[in-house]
């Protein structure tokens, strides 16, 4: 199997200079790469997540001066939390990535209730009220950028509680964009395809099982291999970036492919 074996892509500005970057469950894998970006391009950076080991060590990849929030983004008094630390130590947010997520497969016979509100509790109103409590704080010219997958647009087995829960991101990308144009916050997504993260190590398989996924998931992608967290960094920060301003509503898909076939 081939996998991703790019370096991070090297820095080319200081986009970020003087701004604020939130980033939802910035303790790792996508979130991580972009909480990382966002430094390397000057902004002031705050990162949520669930695990306090996690985080602080993030604090160390990401810079001394990020603000770590423990929190569960499928709690609403958390969300409100996190705000009020963000307002309290930065006013505003220039930058926001709704990055949070959990991805869970079993067949559609097996999803119980519990499985079903899990996804969708984090996956979908955790993103809707993250992103309803930090429009006050997001000044006219500030963006938000959502984390979709291509699961949101392929069937795939196993994963219709999943599926539905990404597609209703797209979905939500396109809606809010139109509801928060008179402030001036414009809305994209992004919607990545398979990318190296740690939510493989977390499947729970055996070492031989995992690497036939990886190899059957590699398969499927006509690049051959997976993506690298750094490549979607890339593109969340172009999304909300200056450079995008007259980009509004959109999908930008990063997928090595996958949607070609």
């Amino acid at each position: 199997m081939t996998t991703a074996t790019q370096a991070a892509p090297a820095v080319r500005s200081k986009r970020f200079e003087g701004k604020v970057a939130v980033v939802t469950g910035g303790n790792s894998g996508i979130g991580l790469a972009t909480a990382r970006a966002y430094a390397l391009e000057g902004a002031q950076v705050a990162i949520t997540g669930r695990n306090e080991k996690t985080l602080q060590e993030a604090v160390q990849e990401v810079g001394k001066d990020t603000l770590a929030i423990r929190g569960n983004t499928a709690s609403l008094s958390d969300i409100e939390k996190a705000m009020a630390a963000i307002k309290s130590r930065f006013g505003r947010i220039d930058a926001l990535f709704v990055n949070a997520g959990v991805g869970k497969f079993v067949p559609f016979e097996q999803v119980t209730e519990t499985f079903y509100d899990e996804i969708m509790d984090i996956n979908v109103k955790g993103a809707f009220f993250t992103i309803q409590k930090a429009v006050p704080l997001m000044p006219k010219g500030s963006a938000i950028v959502l984390n979709a997958s291509v699961n949101g647009h392929i069937a795939l087995p196993g994963s219709t509680v999943y599926g539905a829960s990404k597609a209703a991101m797209i979905n939500l990308a396109k809606t809010l964009s139109v509801d928060l144009l008179e402030k001036g916050i414009r809305v994209n997504v992004v919607s990545p395809g398979p990318v190296m993260t740690p939510i493989f190590d977390r499947m729970g398989l055996p070492a031989e099982q995992l690497q036939q996924t990886k190899d059957w998931v590699t398969s499927m992608v006509p690049l051959k291999r997976f993506g690298n967290p750094d490549e979607l960094a890339s593109a969340v920060l172009y999304l909300s970036s200056s450079e995008s301003s007259f980009v509004i509503g959109s999908e930008l898909i990063v997928d090595g492919g996958v949607m070609l076939s």
